[in-house]
């Protein structure tokens, strides 16, 4: 007997070794002899295992070792029988250590994406075989056009998963494809395959609501408005068609995305948030609620009301949150949220939830702030934000990856004074802080909910209450001690936190002692306007307790004259006793007319022309809105079939929307008191809620839900 050759080394999970064996005959020899192999360690196997040999004539055998084999070194013994006869041959066999590898395996391994949906991750791992320290590089190849991976290709450490998103671009055709990940580390290649379907979805063409009042001008018009026309916004075709139930006051303006993909189905979304600290995520379309989150911590309720009637009886989320379609996985929804734990503390707390499940996206971050002053709550030299004192009113602000919050007292209830602080998206972490009365008092940031406006170069503006305002000016005309007390403000975000401007009236001071707050209403940016010289202005407007309309230039506010009396030549124009009653509410702007409203009064159409704003109104509404009065919002296809949308909106009365021709308010096409059996009744308002008008509907916040007004069903 003999095998060739007698040595052999084995590698586990590696190509087999060919052995040689060969019987020669000795003495006239003419049997036949039958082949056995032993000592084979574990792991290792032959192919055959057993066979018979022709004297003379050699056959082979294939020695493998599997993965598994461990590694070692064995005497294999080829034995050789016939008859009686028996010899046999031997051969050394070393298994190797097995060579460091890695196995790639995507999670899922299928997937469906939808076109112009939000993309959708898979989970793409190495895993370390061997002890294989190197890292793996990835490659992905097959995708379907108009699908994209994002990241494009990935190093992995083995053992540490990454994820790539999937994405169909609105124009990727229906398909399924194989889609290949390739891995190597040096000379080591595996794939995995990812099965995927695209599928497309005929999407809504509508306007994501993502802030107050549309945009961060405050402007108060949705110029995407196709379904509602004058023609058919009537009590006959038009009116009350759904109403999404909540668990408690609704003074935040709800906020609208459409084609959101949630659970495999693309949705129009209507996000709703609660005094009672819950956010709401509603289909638009049926009203069926997709998801409910509490952002209330653990052990904890809602705030009470402070002892203030201005926002009864809990406070929760008041002002209106803001949305980011890129901001996180599926986007995110921030918010503020006051509550109250189990030993009497209270808190204010900025919350980032995810649009498809409206849970945390992270850790929420509890508002806290110092800035240096010897104001109100001031210790050691610093004014100290106390969450007790404060509500969030003035809607949320997102601007250039900043949240812009400004906060307000609880009725007139000191100690308290005026801050913004502003909070990065991604981390929630606080990035700016500024305090407008840190050497004085009050003088917080109301507006009506509205929110601070921002204007492209990146600049913040408000209308600030009642409070100190410094009389004493520096050399460059700013108050010395840095207190803005019933003043409008523009605020530079470059760098920290700062006034850049401000206009304050020539009689402030004496207005802030009466509690005639220029703040009690809200601010606008209009679109540029031009004079008949051909000169472009950049013009913010606002009202407030006084009952004049303020219009400034903001690229010069004004500042401060007590000369000016008995009326302010430094600010670009000034209409006193432009409003019948105190102004809660803040302006929309449609077609060259600005809308306002006040408390007790109508509905009124300034146009501006040349640059400068009529001094009476061009048209107004018979019907006189109570307190609060109108914040109005427009609806609008471009320039084409406006119309002017205001809530007859208080506590203790019940609500009534109105619906009037832009170009005369005289007119009314629509009131949901006009119906029979009180088809289109909504019940009791709300202090200061907006309507929101958007993809054929109207929606109004109310004690205890959103009405949903909208095209009635054919008969």
């Amino acid at each position: 007997m003999s095998a060739a050759p007698t040595a052999i080394t084995l590698v586990p999970g590696g190509p087999g070794q060919q052995l040689s064996v060969n019987a020669t005959a000795a003495n006239g020899f003419t049997g036949v002899v039958t082949i056995i192999l032993s000592g084979l360690p574990g792991g290792v196997s032959t192919q055959p295992s057993t066979f018979t040999l022709t004297p003379g004539i050699a056959q082979s055998i294939t020695v493998t070792a599997s993965s598994g084999a461990v590694a070692g070194s064995a005497t294999l013994t080829v034995t050789g029988t016939s008859g009686s006869l028996t010899h046999s041959s031997t051969v050394a066999a070393n298994v190797s250590a097995p060579p460091p590898d890695f196995a790639l395996t995507l999670t899922p391994a299928s997937l469906t994406v939808v076109g112009g949906s939000t993309g959708l991750p898979v989970s793409v791992a190495a895993a370390a075989v061997n002890s294989l320290t190197g890292t793996v590089a990835v490659a992905i190849t097959d995708l379907p056009s108009g699908v994209t991976a994002n990241p494009a290709t990935l190093s992995l450490t083995p053992g540490a998963a990454q994820s790539v998103v999937i994405t169909a671009a609105p124009t990727a055709a229906a398909a399924t494809a194989t889609v290949t990940f390739t891995g190597t580390s040096g000379s080591l290649t595996h794939s995995s395959t990812l099965a995927l379907t695209v599928q497309t979805i005929a999407m809504t063409n509508a306007p994501d609501v993502t802030t107050f009042h549309y945009d961060v001008a405050r402007d108060g018009l949705n110029a995407q408005e196709t379904i509602l026309t004058q023609s058919n916004v009537n009590s006959t075709q038009f009116g009350k068609i759904g109403f999404d139930a909540v668990d408690g006051k609704v003074d935040a303006q709800p906020l609208f995305l459409a084609n959101v993909f949630v659970g495999g189905q693309l949705h129009n979304v209507l996000y709703v948030a609660t005094e009672h600290n819950s956010v709401y995520a509603f289909d638009a379309d049926n009203g069926t609620q997709i998801w409910k989150t509490s952002i209330l911590g653990s052990g904890e309720t809602t705030s009470d009301d402070r002892g203030c009637s201005q926002i009864t009886p809990e406070i929760g989320i008041t002002s209106t949150p803001v949305i980011d379609r890129r901001q996180g996985t599926n986007g995110s929804l921030f918010t503020i949220g006051m509550s109250k734990d189990a030993n009497g503390g209270y808190h204010q707390r900025l919350h980032a939830l995810d649009l498809t499940t409206g849970l945390d996206t992270g850790s929420p971050t509890d508002i806290a702030a110092t800035y240096p002053g010897n104001g109100d709550n001031s210790q050691n030299g610093n004014v100290v934000f106390d969450p007790v004192q404060y509500a969030e009113r003035a809607a949320l602000l997102l601007l250039n990856g900043n949240i812009y919050t400004g906060w307000t007292s609880h009725c007139d209830s000191g100690p308290y004074t005026g801050w913004v602080i502003g909070y990065s998206e991604s981390t929630l972490a606080q990035t700016q802080v500024l305090n407008l009365t840190p050497n004085g008092n009050e003088g917080s940031i109301w507006m009506s909910g509205d929110g601070l406006a921002a204007d492209s170069s990146g600049f913040l503006y408000l209308l600030q209450a009642n409070g100190t305002f410094d009389t004493t000016l520096n050399s460059n005309g700013f108050p010395a001690s840095g207190d803005y007390g019933n003043a409008m403000v523009k605020l530079s975000t470059t760098g920290r936190l700062a006034v850049a401007d401000y206009f304050e009236t020539y009689n402030g001071t004496t207005e802030s002692s009466e509690d005639l707050d220029l703040g009690s209403g809200g601010e606008m940016l209009l679109p540029d306007q031009t004079d008949a010289s051909g000169h472009v202005h950049h013009l913010i407007v606002g009202a407030g307790k006084d009952k004049n309309i303020y219009l400034a230039d903001r690229d010069n506010l004004g500042k401060f004259n007590p000369a000016s009396a008995p009326m302010d030549s430094n600010i670009y124009q000034e209409i006193p006793g432009a409003m019948t009653g105190m102004v809660y509410s803040t302006p929309a702007y449609f077609n060259g007319t600005l809308y306002y409203s006040s408390d007790g009064d109508t509905l009124k159409a300034f146009p501006l022309t040349n640059a400068v704003l009529a001094t009476s109104p061009s048209s107004q509404t018979t019907v006189k809105f109570s307190h609060p009065g109108p914040t109005p919002s427009i609806s609008a296809n471009r320039t084409q079939n406006g119309i002017v949308w205001a809530l007859e909106s208080g506590l203790s009365a019940a609500g009534v929307l109105h619906a009037y021709d832009p170009s005369n308010l005289t007119r009314e096409f629509y009131n949901s008191n006009q119906a029979p059996k009180g088809r289109d009744s909504f019940g009791n308002g709300n202090k200061f809620i907006t309507p929101l008008i958007v993809n054929g509907k109207v929606y109004v916040g109310t004690q205890s839900g959103v009405a949903v007004f909208g095209l009635l069903p054919a008969q």
